[in-house]
Protein backbone atom coordinates (compact mmCIF):
# COMPACT_ATOMS: atom_id res chain seq x y z
CA UNK A 1 0.00 0.00 0.00
CA UNK A 2 2.37 2.55 0.54
CA UNK A 3 4.24 1.92 -2.82
CA UNK A 4 1.11 2.42 -4.14
CA UNK A 5 0.58 5.54 -2.20
CA UNK A 6 3.56 6.97 -2.89
CA UNK A 7 3.49 6.27 -6.62
CA UNK A 8 -0.04 8.34 -6.65
CA UNK A 9 1.75 11.03 -4.86
CA UNK A 10 3.96 11.56 -7.36
CA UNK A 11 2.11 11.89 -10.25
CA UNK A 12 -0.37 14.24 -8.56
CA UNK A 13 2.70 16.55 -7.28
CA UNK A 14 3.79 16.53 -10.83
CA UNK A 15 0.12 17.41 -12.05
CA UNK A 16 0.33 20.21 -9.25
CA UNK A 17 3.22 21.45 -10.28
CA UNK A 18 1.79 21.94 -13.84
CA UNK A 19 -1.59 23.25 -12.59
CA UNK A 20 0.17 25.97 -10.39
CA UNK A 21 2.59 26.93 -12.91
CA UNK A 22 0.00 27.52 -15.19
CA UNK A 23 -1.88 29.81 -12.80
CA UNK A 24 1.26 31.60 -12.30
CA UNK A 25 1.41 32.58 -15.82
CA UNK A 26 -2.59 33.22 -16.30
CA UNK A 27 -2.30 35.34 -13.02
CA UNK A 28 0.41 37.41 -14.11
CA UNK A 29 -0.27 38.27 -17.14
CA UNK A 30 -4.17 38.88 -16.55
CA UNK A 31 -4.51 41.03 -13.29
CA UNK A 32 -2.20 43.74 -13.96
CA UNK A 33 -1.40 45.22 -10.52
CA UNK A 34 -0.40 48.21 -11.76
CA UNK A 35 -4.20 49.59 -12.45
CA UNK A 36 -4.25 48.72 -9.10
CA UNK A 37 -2.07 51.50 -7.90
CA UNK A 38 -3.28 53.77 -10.95
CA UNK A 39 -7.02 54.23 -10.23
CA UNK A 40 -5.79 55.75 -6.53
CA UNK A 41 -6.55 59.05 -5.88
CA UNK A 42 -4.93 61.51 -5.58
CA UNK A 43 -2.46 59.99 -8.66
CA UNK A 44 0.58 58.20 -7.31
CA UNK A 45 4.19 59.06 -9.32
CA UNK A 46 4.49 56.46 -11.68
CA UNK A 47 8.19 56.03 -9.96
CA UNK A 48 6.91 55.04 -7.28
CA UNK A 49 4.61 52.23 -8.54
CA UNK A 50 7.39 51.00 -9.98
CA UNK A 51 9.51 50.77 -7.56
CA UNK A 52 6.84 49.18 -5.42
CA UNK A 53 6.17 46.44 -8.10
CA UNK A 54 9.34 45.81 -8.48
CA UNK A 55 10.12 45.28 -4.70
CA UNK A 56 7.52 42.84 -4.51
CA UNK A 57 8.67 41.15 -7.94
CA UNK A 58 5.37 41.90 -9.61
CA UNK A 59 6.10 44.94 -12.79
CA UNK A 60 5.27 43.47 -16.10
CA UNK A 61 8.67 45.70 -17.30
CA UNK A 62 10.43 42.47 -15.81
CA UNK A 63 10.06 39.38 -18.31
CA UNK A 64 7.88 37.11 -17.18
CA UNK A 65 10.09 33.96 -17.12
CA UNK A 66 12.13 35.94 -14.45
CA UNK A 67 9.55 36.34 -12.61
CA UNK A 68 8.54 33.30 -12.57
CA UNK A 69 11.94 31.99 -11.59
CA UNK A 70 11.95 34.41 -8.83
CA UNK A 71 8.96 33.47 -7.48
CA UNK A 72 9.92 29.75 -7.82
CA UNK A 73 13.05 29.70 -5.94
CA UNK A 74 11.11 31.90 -3.18
CA UNK A 75 8.71 28.86 -2.96
CA UNK A 76 10.93 26.28 -1.75
CA UNK A 77 11.97 28.55 1.08
CA UNK A 78 8.71 28.85 2.01
CA UNK A 79 8.34 32.65 0.59
CA UNK A 80 4.52 32.60 -1.40
CA UNK A 81 5.29 36.19 -2.12
CA UNK A 82 3.86 39.27 -1.32
CA UNK A 83 0.51 41.13 -2.44
CA UNK A 84 1.11 44.52 -4.35
CA UNK A 85 0.17 46.28 -0.97
CA UNK A 86 3.25 44.28 0.64
CA UNK A 87 0.62 41.28 2.08
CA UNK A 88 2.56 38.27 2.64
CA UNK A 89 1.18 35.28 1.42
CA UNK A 90 2.07 32.69 3.61
CA UNK A 91 0.96 34.41 6.62
CA UNK A 92 -2.69 35.20 5.14
CA UNK A 93 -2.65 31.41 4.00
CA UNK A 94 -1.44 30.14 7.64
CA UNK A 95 -4.10 31.98 9.21
CA UNK A 96 -7.10 31.93 7.26
CA UNK A 97 -6.96 28.11 7.18
CA UNK A 98 -7.29 28.00 11.00
CA UNK A 99 -10.86 30.26 10.55
CA UNK A 100 -11.96 27.85 7.74
CA UNK A 101 -11.27 24.99 9.76
CA UNK A 102 -12.87 25.76 12.65
CA UNK A 103 -15.74 26.73 10.59
CA UNK A 104 -16.36 24.26 8.23
CA UNK A 105 -14.89 21.15 9.79
CA UNK A 106 -18.01 20.54 12.29
CA UNK A 107 -20.49 21.75 9.41
CA UNK A 108 -19.10 19.66 6.77
CA UNK A 109 -18.82 16.00 8.87
CA UNK A 110 -21.61 16.59 10.38
CA UNK A 111 -23.84 17.17 7.18
CA UNK A 112 -22.25 14.63 4.75
CA UNK A 113 -23.07 11.82 7.93
CA UNK A 114 -26.36 13.06 8.72
CA UNK A 115 -26.99 13.28 4.93
CA UNK A 116 -26.03 9.83 4.81
CA UNK A 117 -28.15 8.15 7.36
CA UNK A 118 -31.27 10.40 6.31
CA UNK A 119 -30.79 8.98 2.46
CA UNK A 120 -30.29 5.30 3.54
CA UNK A 121 -33.04 5.36 6.03
CA UNK A 122 -35.06 6.99 3.42
CA UNK A 123 -34.67 4.80 0.59
CA UNK A 124 -35.83 1.74 2.84
CA UNK A 125 -39.02 3.97 2.71
CA UNK A 126 -39.31 4.26 -0.76
CA UNK A 127 -42.57 6.13 -2.05
CA UNK A 128 -43.82 6.47 1.94
CA UNK A 129 -44.95 9.50 2.99
CA UNK A 130 -41.80 10.39 4.81
CA UNK A 131 -39.74 9.39 1.67
CA UNK A 132 -41.75 11.84 -0.49
CA UNK A 133 -41.09 14.64 2.68
CA UNK A 134 -37.73 13.90 2.87
CA UNK A 135 -37.32 14.47 -0.73
CA UNK A 136 -39.03 17.61 -1.48
CA UNK A 137 -37.29 19.42 1.83
CA UNK A 138 -34.18 18.72 0.30
CA UNK A 139 -34.79 19.36 -3.14
CA UNK A 140 -36.30 22.79 -2.12
CA UNK A 141 -32.81 23.36 -0.04
CA UNK A 142 -30.94 22.29 -2.93
CA UNK A 143 -32.49 24.36 -5.72
CA UNK A 144 -32.30 27.12 -3.09
CA UNK A 145 -29.09 29.27 -3.78
CA UNK A 146 -26.43 28.79 -0.64
CA UNK A 147 -26.37 32.85 -0.42
CA UNK A 148 -30.14 33.01 0.05
CA UNK A 149 -30.39 30.20 2.42
CA UNK A 150 -27.98 32.23 4.55
CA UNK A 151 -29.24 35.34 4.54
CA UNK A 152 -32.95 33.94 5.44
CA UNK A 153 -31.18 31.67 8.14
CA UNK A 154 -29.87 35.45 9.52
CA UNK A 155 -33.16 36.64 9.32
CA UNK A 156 -34.76 33.46 11.29
CA UNK A 157 -31.69 33.78 13.92
CA UNK A 158 -32.33 37.73 14.40
CA UNK A 159 -36.08 37.16 14.82
CA UNK A 160 -35.06 34.20 17.69
CA UNK A 161 -33.13 36.57 19.50
CA UNK A 162 -35.60 39.42 19.67
CA UNK A 163 -38.00 37.00 20.99
CA UNK A 164 -35.70 35.43 23.62
CA UNK A 165 -34.65 38.69 24.51
CA UNK A 166 -30.79 36.43 24.17
CA UNK A 167 -27.57 36.58 22.18
CA UNK A 168 -28.01 32.93 21.12
CA UNK A 169 -26.78 33.46 17.40
CA UNK A 170 -24.03 36.28 16.78
CA UNK A 171 -23.35 35.82 12.71
CA UNK A 172 -21.25 38.62 11.90
CA UNK A 173 -17.38 37.91 12.38
CA UNK A 174 -15.46 35.21 13.99
CA UNK A 175 -15.95 37.29 17.14
CA UNK A 176 -17.70 39.81 18.81
CA UNK A 177 -18.02 41.16 22.06
CA UNK A 178 -17.01 39.49 24.93
CA UNK A 179 -18.33 39.67 28.58
CA UNK A 180 -16.67 39.66 31.53
CA UNK A 181 -17.20 36.12 32.71
CA UNK A 182 -15.71 32.48 33.01
CA UNK A 183 -14.76 31.34 29.51
CA UNK A 184 -16.23 34.03 28.01
CA UNK A 185 -14.24 33.97 25.26
CA UNK A 186 -15.43 30.18 24.19
CA UNK A 187 -19.03 31.30 24.25
CA UNK A 188 -18.35 34.26 22.08
CA UNK A 189 -17.12 31.98 19.41
CA UNK A 190 -19.44 28.84 19.89
CA UNK A 191 -22.35 31.88 19.21
CA UNK A 192 -20.33 32.70 16.03
CA UNK A 193 -19.94 29.48 15.04
CA UNK A 194 -23.59 28.06 15.65
CA UNK A 195 -25.38 29.68 12.62
CA UNK A 196 -23.39 29.43 9.73
CA UNK A 197 -22.39 25.87 11.18
CA UNK A 198 -26.30 24.81 11.41
CA UNK A 199 -26.18 26.42 7.67
CA UNK A 200 -23.38 24.25 6.52
CA UNK A 201 -24.86 21.22 7.61
CA UNK A 202 -28.27 21.31 5.94
CA UNK A 203 -26.78 21.77 2.77
CA UNK A 204 -24.49 19.17 3.12
CA UNK A 205 -26.76 17.08 4.37
CA UNK A 206 -29.84 17.41 1.53
CA UNK A 207 -27.09 17.04 -1.02
CA UNK A 208 -25.74 13.60 0.46
CA UNK A 209 -29.41 12.79 1.12
CA UNK A 210 -29.79 12.72 -2.17
CA UNK A 211 -27.05 10.70 -3.73
CA UNK A 212 -27.04 8.19 -0.54
CA UNK A 213 -30.82 7.47 -1.63
CA UNK A 214 -29.97 6.82 -4.88
CA UNK A 215 -27.35 4.34 -4.50
CA UNK A 216 -29.18 2.80 -1.64
CA UNK A 217 -31.89 2.18 -3.74
CA UNK A 218 -29.49 0.41 -6.36
CA UNK A 219 -27.71 -1.83 -4.11
CA UNK A 220 -31.19 -3.03 -2.29
CA UNK A 221 -32.17 -4.02 -6.06
CA UNK A 222 -29.05 -6.02 -5.91
CA UNK A 223 -29.29 -9.88 -6.70
CA UNK A 224 -27.07 -10.29 -3.75
CA UNK A 225 -29.10 -8.74 -1.63
CA UNK A 226 -32.11 -10.60 -3.10
CA UNK A 227 -30.57 -13.63 -2.27
CA UNK A 228 -29.94 -12.84 1.11
CA UNK A 229 -33.29 -11.84 2.10
CA UNK A 230 -34.03 -15.39 0.30
CA UNK A 231 -31.89 -17.55 2.55
CA UNK A 232 -33.66 -15.80 5.71
CA UNK A 233 -31.70 -13.20 6.97
CA UNK A 234 -33.48 -10.32 8.91
CA UNK A 235 -33.95 -7.15 7.16
CA UNK A 236 -32.35 -5.38 9.29
CA UNK A 237 -29.18 -7.47 8.45
CA UNK A 238 -29.63 -7.51 4.80
CA UNK A 239 -30.04 -3.80 4.68
CA UNK A 240 -26.91 -2.79 6.91
CA UNK A 241 -24.41 -5.35 6.10
CA UNK A 242 -25.10 -6.14 1.82
CA UNK A 243 -26.46 -3.34 0.89
CA UNK A 244 -25.38 -0.08 3.10
CA UNK A 245 -21.91 -1.24 2.92
CA UNK A 246 -21.96 -1.31 -0.97
CA UNK A 247 -23.60 1.93 -0.71
CA UNK A 248 -21.18 3.13 1.02
CA UNK A 249 -18.19 2.39 -1.64
CA UNK A 250 -18.70 5.48 -4.11
CA UNK A 251 -20.05 7.69 -0.99
CA UNK A 252 -16.16 7.16 0.26
CA UNK A 253 -14.97 8.71 -2.78
CA UNK A 254 -17.59 11.81 -2.45
CA UNK A 255 -16.93 12.35 1.65
CA UNK A 256 -12.95 12.29 1.21
CA UNK A 257 -12.99 14.82 -1.51
CA UNK A 258 -15.57 17.03 0.24
CA UNK A 259 -13.68 16.82 3.57
CA UNK A 260 -10.41 17.99 1.70
CA UNK A 261 -11.98 20.67 -0.77
CA UNK A 262 -13.72 22.27 2.57
CA UNK A 263 -11.62 25.06 3.06
CA UNK A 264 -12.38 26.20 -0.67
CA UNK A 265 -15.67 25.26 -0.93
CA UNK A 266 -18.30 27.12 1.83
CA UNK A 267 -16.85 30.98 -0.06
CA UNK A 268 -20.73 31.93 -0.07
CA UNK A 269 -20.97 31.29 3.60
CA UNK A 270 -17.99 33.02 4.43
CA UNK A 271 -18.65 36.03 2.88
CA UNK A 272 -22.07 36.35 3.94
CA UNK A 273 -21.32 35.55 7.65
CA UNK A 274 -17.68 37.51 7.49
CA UNK A 275 -15.31 35.01 8.25
CA UNK A 276 -11.82 35.74 6.97
CA UNK A 277 -11.23 31.94 5.46
CA UNK A 278 -9.24 30.84 2.62
CA UNK A 279 -12.86 30.70 0.43
CA UNK A 280 -13.87 34.70 0.68
CA UNK A 281 -9.30 35.41 0.57
CA UNK A 282 -9.90 33.58 -2.96
CA UNK A 283 -12.27 36.03 -4.45
CA UNK A 284 -10.44 38.91 -2.30
CA UNK A 285 -7.23 37.93 -4.63
CA UNK A 286 -8.38 38.38 -7.46
CA UNK A 287 -10.21 41.31 -6.97
CA UNK A 288 -6.93 43.23 -5.66
CA UNK A 289 -5.32 41.83 -8.13
CA UNK A 290 -3.08 39.54 -6.20
CA UNK A 291 -0.73 37.55 -8.24
CA UNK A 292 0.85 35.48 -5.78
CA UNK A 293 -2.23 35.08 -3.46
CA UNK A 294 -4.57 33.73 -6.59
CA UNK A 295 -1.53 31.21 -6.90
CA UNK A 296 -1.08 30.26 -3.09
CA UNK A 297 -4.69 29.57 -2.91
CA UNK A 298 -4.65 27.55 -5.85
CA UNK A 299 -1.40 25.44 -4.60
CA UNK A 300 -3.35 25.27 -1.70
CA UNK A 301 -6.72 23.85 -3.30
CA UNK A 302 -4.23 21.63 -5.48
CA UNK A 303 -3.21 20.17 -2.30
CA UNK A 304 -6.58 19.73 -0.78
CA UNK A 305 -7.58 17.69 -3.96
CA UNK A 306 -4.47 15.34 -4.00
CA UNK A 307 -5.12 14.64 -0.19
CA UNK A 308 -8.60 13.80 -1.67
CA UNK A 309 -7.90 11.52 -3.68
CA UNK A 310 -5.47 9.72 -1.80
CA UNK A 311 -7.51 9.11 0.74
CA UNK A 312 -10.52 8.21 -1.59
CA UNK A 313 -8.80 5.38 -2.51
CA UNK A 314 -7.69 4.11 1.06
CA UNK A 315 -11.41 4.35 2.02
CA UNK A 316 -12.55 2.45 -1.11
CA UNK A 317 -10.12 -0.32 -0.27
CA UNK A 318 -11.32 -0.51 3.56
CA UNK A 319 -15.04 -0.65 2.33
CA UNK A 320 -14.72 -2.73 -0.27
CA UNK A 321 -12.61 -5.57 -0.22
CA UNK A 322 -12.61 -6.65 -3.94
CA UNK A 323 -10.27 -3.57 -3.80
CA UNK A 324 -5.97 -4.04 -2.83
CA UNK A 325 -3.77 -1.55 -3.33
CA UNK A 326 -0.80 -2.82 -5.10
Amino acid sequence: MLRYIGRRLLNYAVLLFVAVSLTFVLAATQLNPRALFQLRQPPIEPAIIEQQLLKNNLSDTVPLLDRYWTWLTGVFRGDWGSSPLGVNVAEQISTRMWVSLRLLLIGTLSGIIIGVAVGAWSATRQYKISDRTITVISLLIISTPAFVIGHLAQIGATMYNNVSRTRTFEFIGETGDVGDYPLAALVDRAQHLLLPTLVLIVLGAASMSRIQRNLMLDSLGADYVRTARAKGLPESKAVMKHALRTALIPTGTYFAFSVATMFVGATFTERIFSFPGIGQYGVDTITNRDVYGVVAVTAFAGVCVLMGAVLSDIMVAILDPRVRLQ
